[in-house]
Parts: structure tokens; C-alpha cells; sequence
């Protein structure tokens, strides 16, 4: 046994000795000289605003050391303190108080020049004041996330006495109508993602790090929903349709959360027109969402409690609320995009659950190409399609 794991280790041991090798010898660092330029990348990783200050946190992004030198505000240089230096090596970071008179409501420019003569900037569309996390501001993200998230949900839920007495194809016109209203969020949240994966830090490689987390809350889901479907099945026949409701509702929580790190992100930023935008358009959009979570129940024709539905429209709705907090708080580009990951793959794995219910018999194109559910499917792109205009 000992003899084994002494052969598994040997690769590693070596690999790490030439790692070890490679770093100590800098091979690149030869090649270059010394009169190859440094490759700088400083990034803005959050700037906020406290009266009379400017705070800019940056990081080095690059390969080589980055000295910052100087910084300007409206093309104006300013005395500043760094709280971890002035000299970053690789993934180093430092944050930048700059005493500054901004003026509430007007966009202010901050440049930062390193050594070598080299400017990176962060433009403040509208200046606002970046909230401190009392209980006043916990209060307030606490109601939009009420607002956005979980009443919209909540009035959703209210469509499912109607839905109850519809008959099939008026049941597969409405979870074809889901499926329009998910693949809107799957696209969307997608777009979002990538968009900001492209704005990480190089190193951090955005980009297939969406790509991952989306991958691992797919897997993630799809276990959950077999354990749910195998908790459910010995205690009573027919309940697909509530496990499925739980699953969209899981779902649509993720995405929810997503959104509510928009809005708190947006005023954390200073970008208070942006927020209230997104809250108003938000609170409709998400309207539907809670059709999307009981047109499975509607299906399966169950008795559902009110409690039940209140269960359902919480775990939909509340992720809105946290979101808002951290957004607001704690704001990470990184865990942005991995929020926004896990929401897509989520959303993902919830419209392949509907689609394997509604091709219950049959072949699945022909079970997909009937009136009702191409019906369906044009109704819910186009409710989302609408509604999203007033996000954009």
C-alpha cells in the first residue's frame, strides 16, 4: 500500500520541483533583458464615494511589478494614500483614499499613472454618495428586494386557481409559455454573464470560470431534483409537478439573486438612475416568474396549500433580498459573475426537466411541434421580450 502511494506521488513531487525550477530560474526574464518593457495592467476593481473622499480600490492585473505615481481627478493630480503601498507585484492589490470635493450628481474622471508614465482610468457616471451598511440602508435594500422580487413572485402564484382548470392543451400552452418565459432568462443572464466575465482581471479568467460554475449548478441541480423525485415518490403518486415547481422555483431564486446584485451593485456605484431603473423593471418582469413556477402544479392538477405556495414564492423571491445585500455591501466582480453563472445553469437544467415532463409520451417532436406549445413557446419570449425593454 505504502509502495503505491509512493508511486502516485513521484509525478507530483517532480512537477513541483520544476515549477520550482522555472520560478527560481525566470526563464522569460532572460529571453526579455532588461530593457524590455514592463507589462503593466491595473484594474479598477471598485471605486465608492464618502463625502469628501474618493476610494478606489485597484489591482494589478499583469505579469510585472506596477508602481503607482500619481493620481488624477478631472485631470487634476491629488494627494492620495494607499493602504497597501504604492508597489503591487502580480494579483497585488491596494486601495487608493483620495481627498477629493466631488460634487454630488456630476461625473468625475480618476486616473491612475504608474511609473512608467502609463494611465488607466475609471469614469463616475453620476456621483452619489456609496450607502454604509447600518440598519437604515439593510432596511431599505430589504424593501426592493420585497418589491423586485419576492411580491412580484407572490403575484404570480395568483394565477393558479385559473390555471387548475384549464384543459391539456391549455396546460401545455402555458408550460410552453415557461419554457419561452426561462430560455428569455437563459439567454439573458448568459449575455450578462459573459459580458461581465470579459471585464475580470485577465488572470482571473472570466470567461471559463462562467463556464464552469454554470456547469457545476447544472450537475448540482439535476442530483437535487433525483433525490426530491425519490423523497416524493413513496409518499404519494403524481407529485412530478411539485418537484418540478421547486426545482423552477430554485431556479428562478438564482437568477433573482443575480438581479438584486445589479440593483445593490448600482447604487453601491453611484449609478442611482440605473437602480431605480432596473428596480421598476425588475418588479414586472418578475411578475411573471411566478406563472412560470405554478404552471407545473396546474399540470398535475394537485391540491397545493396556500402555505405550499407561499413556500414556493419565497424561495423564488427572497434570493432577491441577499442579493441586494451584497450587491450593496460587499459588491465583487468576481462573485458576480459567478452568482450570474449559477443562475444560468440553474435556469438550464430547469428547462430540460419541463421539456422531459412535457414529452411524457410520444416522440419529442411531435410532442414540441403541436399549436399549443409553439403557441406557448412565441408567448413567452415575446411577455419577456417586452417586459425586458424596460430594464435595457
Amino acid at each position: 500500500m505504502m509502495r503505491r502511494l509512493l508511486l502516485a506521488l513521484l509525478p507530483l513531487a517532480l512537477l513541483a520541483a520544476l515549477l520550482v525550477l522555472i520560478v527560481r530560474s525566470g526563464p522569460a526574464a532572460s529571453v526579455r533583458g532588461d530593457d524590455y518593457p514592463p507589462v503593466e495592467r491595473l484594474t479598477f476593481q471598485r471605486v465608492t464615494l464618502e463625502p469628501g473622499f474618493i476610494v478606489a480600490s485597484v489591482l494589478n492585473d499583469g505579469p510585472d511589478e506596477v508602481a503607482i505615481a500619481q493620481v488624477q481627478v478631472d485631470e487634476a493630480f491629488w494627494t492620495f494614500t494607499a493602504d497597501n503601498g504604492v508597489e503591487l507585484g502580480h494579483l497585488g492589490r491596494t486601495t487608493l483614499r483620495i481627498p477629493y470635493p466631488w460634487v454630488d450628481g456630476d461625473a468625475h474622471l480618476v486616473k491612475v499613472l504608474t511609473s512608467t508614465g502609463t494611465a488607466f482610468e475609471h469614469q463616475i457616471a453620476v456621483a452619489v454618495e456609496t450607502p454604509r451598511p447600518d440598519a437604515r440602508f439593510f432596511g431599505v435594500f430589504t424593501l426592493i428586494g420585497l418589491y423586485v422580487g419576492v411580491i412580484p413572485v407572490m403575484i404570480g402564484l395568483l394565477w393558479f386557481p385559473f390555471l387548475k382548470r384549464l384543459s391539456i392543451g391549455g396546460t401545455d400552452f402555458l408550460l410552453a409559455l415557461t419554457v419561452g418565459l426561462l430560455a428569455f432568462l437563459l439567454v439573458d443572464g448568459a449575455s450578462e454573464g459573459f459580458e461581465s466575465a470579459e471585464l475580470l482581471p485577465e488572470s482571473f479568467q472570466g470567461v471559463v470560470l462562467f463556464a464552469l460554475a454554470a456547469a457545476g449548478a447544472y450537475l448540482l441541480l439535476e442530483g437535487v431534483g433525483a433525490w426530491l423525485r425519490v423523497r416524493r415518490r413513496d409518499a404519494s403518486a403524481g407529485q412530478s409537478g411539485w418537484v418540478l415547481a421547486v426545482l423552477i422555483a430554485v431556479g428562478i431564486g438564482l437568477h433573482n439573486f443575480g438581479e438584486g446584485l445589479a440593483i445593490g451593485s448600482a447604487f453601491a456605484l453611484g449609478e442611482a438612475a440605473l437602480g431605480t431603473l432596473l428596480i421598476v423593471g425588475f418588479t414586472l418582469h418578475n411578475t411573471t416568474e411566478g406563472l412560470a413556477i405554478v404552471a407545473p402544479l396546474a399540470r398535475e392538477r394537485e391540491r397545493v396549500s396556500v402555505a405550499d405556495l407561499a413556500k414556493l414564492g419565497l424561495i423564488g423571491g427572497v434570493p432577491t433580498i441577499a442579493g441586494a445585500w451584497i450587491g450593496g455591501f460587499v459588491y465583487s466582480p468576481v462573485w458576480s459573475v459567478i452568482f450570474l453563472a449559477i443562475g444560468v445553469g440553474a435556469i438550464a437544467q430547469v428547462i430540460g426537466q419541463i421539456v422531459r415532463q412535457m414529452t411524457r409520451e410520444g416522440a419529442a417532436s411531435r410532442m414540441l411541434a403541436t399549436g399549443p406549445v409553439l403557441a406557448g413557446l412565441f408567448a413567452g419570449f415575446a411577455v419577456m421580450y417586452v417586459t425586458g425593454m424596460l430594464v435595457g
